[in-house]
């Protein structure tokens, strides 16, 4: 089992909201109308841990191990929006999202498969850790750095664990688990390491989950300005192709490493997904 190591190295790391965070330094002077309403929209979208948990609690009732760790992965990802809503609390209360705004995001994601969405969870956990340091670089108030740091922090580590358990997925599974692995993981890995080729921003709070509720079934379009994202992304902390091939590297490198095949680029990691989806011949008697 992983969850016992992952639970303690996660442990030893772990930081505390009132001797951690320096409250003390605030500067009101360098916090901005418009920097206070991002800080809520970020709130909100962490409080989506909530869904997500449950999500990966229903598609993984096989798998105790993976689901034990789920323990720690959403109480330190409801922390993220707890930390943000304590800073609202106590410089911006006016801006502090309400119950109802919080629980608009926890809604039912349609079933998926486990190792696409391990995945897909995986690559959201190294963008949002790049997301969150550049937000830390685009915020001038000291006590908000502080925090958008630390939490980057915890999606990095968030995102080894996920490795921890596709690795096992490929190495300790048997051969067919493994087969399915690959092909999961290499399908969303293009994906998600193309975002520069696309509009829209790749993260698993901005993808369709509930095609009954479509197309208002992502936790962006839960939120109370739906469009906030991509201004974010493109207007305010200036997310440009720089920070995207970072994420996109990352992805890569991560990939390389599982596949124990190179991937300089996405091409490669297509063309090795196609492989992957080629008919095996069948000798027929």
């Amino acid at each position: 089992m992983l969850y016992p190591e992952l639970f303690k190295s996660l442990e030893a790391v772990r930081w505390n909201m009132d001797a951690d965070i320096p409250w003390d330094t605030f500067d009101g002077s360098l916090l901005t109308d418009e920097q206070a309403q991002t800080i809520k929209m970020n709130a909100i979208t962490e409080w989506a841990a909530l869904p997500a948990t449950e999500m990966f609690l229903r598609d993984n009732r096989d798998d105790s191990d993976f689901s034990a760790f789920m323990s720690v992965w959403f109480f330190e990802e409801q922390k993220h929006s707890l930390v943000l809503i304590e800073y609202l609390r106590r410089f911006r209360p006016d801006l502090m999202p309400s119950e109802d705004e919080l629980h608009k995001v926890r809604f039912e994601f349609d079933p998926a498969p486990a190792l696409e969405t391990l995945m897909l969870h995986f690559c959201g956990e190294i963008r949002l850790n790049h997301w969150y340091r550049c937000a830390e670089q685009w915020h001038t108030e000291p006590v908000i750095k502080s925090i958008y740091q630390t939490i980057a922090h915890d999606e990095a580590r968030h995102a080894g664990a996920y490795l921890r358990y596709m690795r096992r997925a490929l190495k300790d599974r048997g051969q067919l688990i493994a087969t399915q692995a690959k092909q999961a993981f290499t399908k969303i890995g293009v994906l998600m390491a193309s975002a520069k080729r696309t509009a829209q921003a790749l993260h698993p709070t901005n993808l369709h989950v509930n095609k009954d509720m479509y197309p208002e079934d992502t936790v962006q379009s839960k939120l109370p300005e739906p469009g906030w994202l991509e201004h974010w992304l493109d207007q305010q902390i200036r997310f440009d192709k720089v920070w995207e091939e970072k994420v996109s590297s990352r992805i890569l490198h991560n990939m390389s490493v599982l596949m124990e095949m190179p991937f300089p680029t996405v091409q490669d990691l297509n063309r090795y997904r196609k492989s992957l989806a080629a008919p095996d011949v069948a000798v027929v008697a």
